[in-house]
């Protein structure tokens, strides 16, 4: 990795260090204070983020907001108390901060003074943004399709609340959604006084805005005149089978909203003005019911109804976009092999001309991009393997850049974490394929380590050098493991081909591309070969499982596995997740549809062949994939003998969120390789 720009910043760093060393463990990663959403000030010379602090007694992340001038000079806490604040987004005249805190939408002064409660909105508050002029907040609010007055879902709520019948009673698919139950309630986008008043239901009717399948973020966004506000919806009848966002416009004074983007079947989101009002950009994948397809930019002119890619050619997802203020530049980031770096392209490329017009910005692993009204700085949030997240500026031309903030620095460097190292390796047809090594820290390379697979969900995602708190290496690291993150077919950063090659193919290509990245490891002479575990969720506990059944290759032998939220019975699991496209386009259809694929590819079906120790964990409010699928694993196990373990959280989801969850967790998964890798 060439992290150019960052160079100085990391040196400056190490002016913290110390000489001994510290073990990293799980209230260590608590400890960490994570760094977030920073937002620039109109004028470019304050950006206002957030810290998130772990309030392990309470089991929850209290995040609170900070300032501090894009220079240097000491940060400014600008709230406090026993509740979040978040969202900070800056009024167009740089005097006030929107953000949520409680359930609804403050104001602040800019030092964080004359705080003031806008919404009183009686189903909650999030996502403020701006009007131009600096009179309207938008915010979005999920709240009952019938009801017209806050009055209205009010009762509801009183009503739901105080019946002994808790049924749950839909009529519609999709009709849950992660960790809750989306039957009645939808999502809507509303306009309130920025000096607070009534609110207005901006997209009122039995929809959601933006669609669940669709959301990345705030995808609302007023027109730079302020008379039109841009939204999402999703017009087709099925949303549960259906990717299908589209953009509309609306009058902010009501009236009949336009679909924008109609003869487009695929994910449209981000809606994006540019400052001069002749454009809106949107990121948008072509490919209807194919949530992995490539991510490009689109410009759609407002005068005209044009629509145009502006990245054609390009083979990498854009992640996330902003506009530079003279209308002339598209800043944006995407994947690239485990990083994300920023880019640029042009609002209105010469297609005439052969020239290239995408442009690498500065190599880094970006998110929150802004950039400064002067169009010379960009301002982001970047996170490594042996570095947490902080806030960070670069010139737009690249030649300079350095950290904004340094909260975790004077913490975390006495633990000498080692920098995630690429590996490179043939998978399956002799693919190039690639990973992260994360070796222990007082490395010996004279030494034998046992090792850890970690392997990725999605399966269209990717292991990044990057810092995380679910599945952080370094704490398995620093338990004496060399840790492997391989990205197999499936993984982003590689060209869509890459992404492509796993639909249809789950137990296929990725099998042989993770065999062989272990196999490599093995080959190591620091690595113990006899001395292997493999751990995953999502798909890659669907890839542990599928290990489970597999666990045959002469180069080395897996000795135990962790089996986060795998998908195991491809069958039971397919009309039971509630996002219905996924499996339709995995699978190629439902199981009465394709049932080849089906029988082919799902674990359950190589049961005879489980004898590995396997742990197995799962939360008991996870829709994406239900918690039976962990259960049916287990059961297989215990009634085959295998060694295993269940461990079922009744409140959480896919992802283990709480701290004190968390620790349970990870130190249940700590010692259950301890049990089998180190005795």
């Amino acid at each position: 990795m060439k992290r150019a720009i960052l160079v100085s910043a990391i040196a400056a760093l190490s002016l913290f260090a110390v000489p001994a060393q510290t073990p990293f463990g799980i209230n260590d990663l608590l400890s960490v204070k994570r760094v977030a959403d920073p937002q620039l000030s109109p004028d470019g010379k304050t950006v206002a983020y957030t810290v998130g602090t772990v309030d392990k007694a309470a089991n929850k992340v209290i995040n609170q907001i900070f300032s501090r001038s894009v220079d240097g000079g000491n940060p400014k806490q600008l709230t406090s108390g026993s509740m979040s604040s978040s969202n900070p987004r800056w009024s167009p005249d740089g005097r006030r901060i929107a953000y949520t805190n409680g359930g609804q939408i403050w104001t602040m002064k800019s030092d964080g003074d004359d705080k003031q409660q806008i919404t009183r909105i009686s189903t909650g508050a999030s996502g403020p943004i701006w009007s131009p002029d600096g009179r309207s907040i938008a915010f979005g609010s999920d709240v009952y399709p019938e009801c017209t007055t806050d009055a209205c879902n009010k009762a509801a709520d009183d009503k739901a609340e105080e019946s002994k019948v808790k049924a749950h009673v839909t009529d519609r698919l999709l009709f849950r959604h992660w960790v809750e139950w989306r039957d009645r309630k939808r999502s809507h986008v509303f306009i309130v006084s920025s000096s607070g008043g009534a609110a207005r239901d901006m997209t009122p009717g039995d929809f959601d805005s933006p669609p669940y399948a669709a959301a990345s973020g705030v995808d609302y966004a007023f027109s730079p005149d302020g008379s039109q506000l841009a939204y999402l919806r999703n017009p087709d009848k099925i949303e549960a089978a259906s990717t299908n966002s589209d953009i509309y416009l609306v009058s902010v004074n009501g009236g009949e909203a336009r679909d924008i983007t109609a003869s487009m079947k695929g994910y449209d989101v981000s809606p994006t003005f540019t400052p001069n009002g002749k454009y809106l950009l949107f990121r948008s994948e072509q490919t209807p019911a194919f949530e992995a397809d490539r991510w490009r930019i689109m410009r759609y002119d407002l005068k005209t109804g044009e629509i145009t890619e502006l990245t054609k050619g390009f083979d990498l997802q854009v992640e996330e976009m902003t506009v530079s203020a003279d209308s002339s530049t598209i800043y944006f980031a995407a994947g690239e092999r485990g990083y994300a770096p920023v880019f640029s392209i042009p609002v209105e490329p010469d297609f005439r001309s052969k020239a290239t017009y995408v442009k690498k910005v500065v190599q880094t692993m970006a998110s929150s991009l802004n950039v400064s009204a002067d169009g010379k700085t960009l301002v982001y949030a970047a996170g490594f393997a042996d570095t947490p997240t902080e806030i960070w500026w670069s010139s737009t031309d690249g030649k300079s850049g350095n950290f904004i903030t340094a909260v975790n620095a004077a913490n975390t460097v006495k633990y000498h974490f080692n920098k995630a190292e690429s590996i490179e390796w043939s998978g399956a047809g002799g693919t190039k394929v690639q990973g992260f090594v994360i070796k222990p820290p007082n490395f010996d390379p004279a030494r034998k380590y046992p090792l850890i697979v970690l392997i990725h969900g999605g399966p269209q995602s990717a292991w990044n050098d990057s810092w995380g708190y679910r599945w952080n290496p370094q704490v398995f690291a620093n338990q004496g493991y060399v840790v492997f993150m391989p990205n197999p077919r499936g993984s982003t950063g590689y060209g869509q081909k890459f992404v492509n090659d796993i639909s249809g193919d789950w137990g296929g290509k990725a099998f042989i591309d993770i065999q062989n990245g272990v196999a490599e490891m093995a080959r190591k002479p620091f690595v113990d070969k006899d001395r292997i575990g493999a751990a995953g969720a999502s798909y890659g506990g669907y890839m542990v499982d599928w290990l489970l059944g597999h666990n045959n290759d002469p180069r080395f032998k897996i000795k135990a596995f962790v089996s986060h939220a795998g998908v195991y019975n491809l069958e039971s699991m397919a009309a039971a997740t509630e996002e219905l496209w996924f499996v339709n386009w995995e699978f190629k259809g439902m199981p009465w549809e394709n049932a080849v694929n089906y029988n082919r590819w799902s674990p359950n079906k190589f049961a005879k062949a489980f004898a590995t120790p396997t742990l197995v964990t799962c939360g008991e409010v996870d829709f994406r994939v239900p918690y039976d699928q962990s259960l049916q694993l287990y059961t297989t196990l215990q009634l085959k003998g295998v060694p295993s373990k269940l461990i079922v959280f009744p409140d959480e989801g896919h992802w283990i969120l709480k701290p004190q969850n968390s620790e349970f967790w990870y130190n249940n998964v700590l010692d259950w390789f301890q049990k089998y890798l180190k005795q």
